[in-house]
């Protein structure tokens, strides 16, 4: 077998009297290293040194003399794999266990290992060893063929959502047969039907998808008994970082790998699990000891990052969920500041708020890339980018930027071909979101004068007279009556809606967001007000920053594994955070236990200092609304906190809550 992370040369064993003191490691961490044998379950909470710990593991496993390429090591992330990988080298080479030529351990994301076996066996499984991976892109384009052929009606049935429905149903473990059989409903027996002759398209040309490259495998270990015997037998000892962020096709590999030696090692933590929504599995982690009845559990609660009042606040917020393994965060650092809540009048003076709060810092000696803000909704961004762009603080929108989503350049392409059809991009844009059948040769075409709004062609011309209807709405309505009306009259929203997941919901708030901003131009109507619009978004839109040394923006999402000095978490209201989702009766109790996770995870980002932020009012969808703060805020300890309101023009106007 060949190994892309290793050097095929015969290994070199060493039998060093294993000393442990070489790296510190708290008597936990001690533990779980010396654990070797059996099932072993590291419950990590949040800055507890869960990756030292595992790299001391494998170092440790490697100097009882066990051959490095029989340990296998699995992220989530390519930086988790890079991370781990190079600081086990460095440990390895510090020990001198290994040399030029020797091999090393196995570690890989899941992709990465599902990428390798499949490449490993591409003849077993029916392909070459460079068997195209789709995107996407590629991806839906084979869906919407699957449509064509079976004559479906595409606005009634999605192709994006098809797909989505797909991954899902791949991610879960479901052959499409299975899904065929407990198809509910028409969406759900459409999809069946595409995804069949999708199967047949990626068959027939040796080609995979993303969700593949660890289904794939799993069928091959779960049917081929050759296949299964010699990854069991190979593979003696097993590590899978972020546990409780598995879905199901990721449980079943590791666990079938498991069952020769059973000395699989996981690390997790079920209060960190806020991924459900992507199919991770909170169950798979706590169902674990039934998996492996022998398992050795491990509890990793001494916290290197935050305070004690930080941590405190932690334990207040998450210690209300059921579905956890308890545990306490502790540190032997000082209790810190107090943790700051502060009351704003809207979003902009929040906005405004908090860039200047962070101009002060710095000012007092705080790196810019050390300070945070984090919110629960993306919509969220576009004030705050407003707010640093102002005050002229440093930042860094990690992931696209506000005025820079698809779904804000979509709705105003529409506008501005309305008005100025010579617009190339734009007529692109707008031609082809919804999808009307248009073609790039007809939109070729159009754009060279071939075809104009005289030709009648069949196609362009309702284009055309939408473009019109714009156009004309546009001389008597404001800018924000404009984009609302745009977004229901091209079938913008609708799409969005049809699509139903929570990218597109997410996508739909990013435009209404678009609306609030546009009710600054309230007091102008048609093309004064528009004028004025495009060009401060073109402002924004062109004023980024390129430094390093930035104020980082981001979800709480994206912001889990990482941490700050300071962090500012924003938006702290009913039904924003938590959000709706969390707060309706309707909804699970599930739901608004992951929520009560995610502010965790967002709190538990600091090392120092805590802002907590909510407002009194927030435009939403172009009207304001009157908000209550989040119930969050009711769960942190009164000894840990400090409230302030802040400065601005309404000072004396505040909302009594009754």
């Amino acid at each position: 077998m060949r190994h892309e992370d290793q050097k095929i040369t015969n290994p070199v064993l060493f039998t060093y009297d294993i000393v442990l003191d070489v790296i510190t490691l708290n008597p936990e961490q001690q533990k779980a290293v010396e654990t070797t044998e059996g099932p072993l379950l590291i419950v990590a909470g949040a800055g507890a040194g869960k990756t030292k710990t595992l790299t001391e593991r494998i170092v440790h496993i490697i100097k009882k003399g066990i051959e490095p390429e029989k340990i296998l090591a699995i992220t989530f992330t390519n930086k988790a794999a890079q991370e781990m990988r190079e600081r086990i080298l460095a440990r390895l080479e510090e020990e001198k266990l290994i040399e030029n030529g020797s091999k090393t351990p196995v570690i890989k994301t899941f992709h990465s290992f599902g990428a390798w076996l499949l490449r490993e066996h591409s003849q077993l499984f029916g392909l070459t060893r460079h068997s195209p991976i789709l995107d996407e892109g590629d991806a839906l384009a084979i869906i919407k063929n699957a449509c064509e052929q079976l004559d479906l009606n595409t606005k009634q049935f999605d192709p994006k959502r098809m797909m989505h429905a797909i991954s899902r149903a791949k991610g879960d473990a479901i052959r499409p047969e299975e899904y065929s059989l407990q198809s509910q409903g028409p969406f759900q027996k459409t999809v069946a039907q595409v995804w069949l002759k999708y199967e047949d398209e990626l068959r027939k040309n040796k080609s995979l998808d993303f969700d593949d490259l660890i289904l794939r495998p799993l069928r091959m270990l779960q049917e081929n008994e050759t296949f299964r015997n010699h990854y069991q037998n190979y593979f003696q000892y097993i590590h899978v970082d972020e546990y409780q962020d598995t879905n199901e096709t990721q449980y079943q590999l590791t666990k079938i790998l498991a069952q020769k030696h059973k000395n699989i090692c996981v690390v997790g933590d079920s209060d960190q699990n806020i991924y459900s929504w992507r199919g991770a599995n909170l169950k798979n982690i706590l169902n674990f000891e039934h998996d492996f009845p022998s398992t050795t559990v491990v509890f990793l609660e001494q916290n290197y990052r935050s305070t004690k009042t930080v941590l405190d606040a932690a334990n207040a917020i998450i210690e209300k969920n059921k579905a956890r393994t308890p545990k306490v965060l502790r540190t032997e650092s000082s209790d810190g500041d107090l943790i700051t809540v502060v009351r704003n009048w809207d979003e902009g003076v929040e906005a405004r708020w908090i860039a200047e709060k962070c101009a002060a810092l710095i000012v007092n000696g705080a790196e810019p890339k050390e300070i945070a803000v984090l919110f629960r909704t993306n919509f969220q961004s576009r004030a705050l980018e407003q707010g640093f762009m102002e005050s002229n603080v440093p930042y860094r929108m990690l992931g696209v930027k506000f005025f820079d989503r698809k779904e804000i350049k979509d709705i105003v392409s529409y506008i501005r071909v309305a008005l100025v059809r010579v617009s190339g991009a734009d007529f692109r844009r707008a031609a082809s979101t919804p999808s009307r059948g248009i073609g790039k040769v007809t939109i070729a075409k159009a754009l060279s004068g071939e075809i104009t709004e005289e030709t009648n062609d069949k196609k362009l011309k309702p284009f055309f007279n939408l473009l019109n209807i714009i156009q004309t709405y546009t001389q008597e309505h404001t800018v924000a009556e404009t984009i609302s009306y745009v977004l229901t009259e091209t079938g913008y929203e609708k799409m969005l809606k049809d699509e139903g997941t929570d990218e597109s919901l997410e996508r739909l708030a990013n435009i209404q967001e678009l609306v609030s901003f546009a009710t600054r131009y309230n007091e102008e109507t048609g093309l004064s007000g528009l004028e004025h619009f495009f060009e401060e978004v073109s402002l924004l839109t062109d004023k980024e920053t390129t430094q390093e040394n930035a104020v980082r923006l981001m979800t709480i999402h994206a912001s889990k594994g990482l941490e700050f000095e300071y962090v500012f978490i924003t938006g702290l209201e009913h039904g924003l955070f938590p959000s709706e989702r969390g707060t309706n009766t309707s909804q699970t109790l599930e739901e608004m236990e992951e929520e009560r996770r995610l502010f965790y995870v967002a709190l538990t980002r600091a090392k120092k200092k805590l802002f907590l932020s909510h407002t009194e009012l927030r435009m939403i969808f172009g009207s304001k609304q009157i908000n209550v703060p989040s119930l969050f805020l009711e769960d942190i300890p009164e000894h840990l906190v400090e409230n302030i309101v802040a400065d601005n023009e309404r000072s004396g106007k505040v909302i009594v809550y009754l």
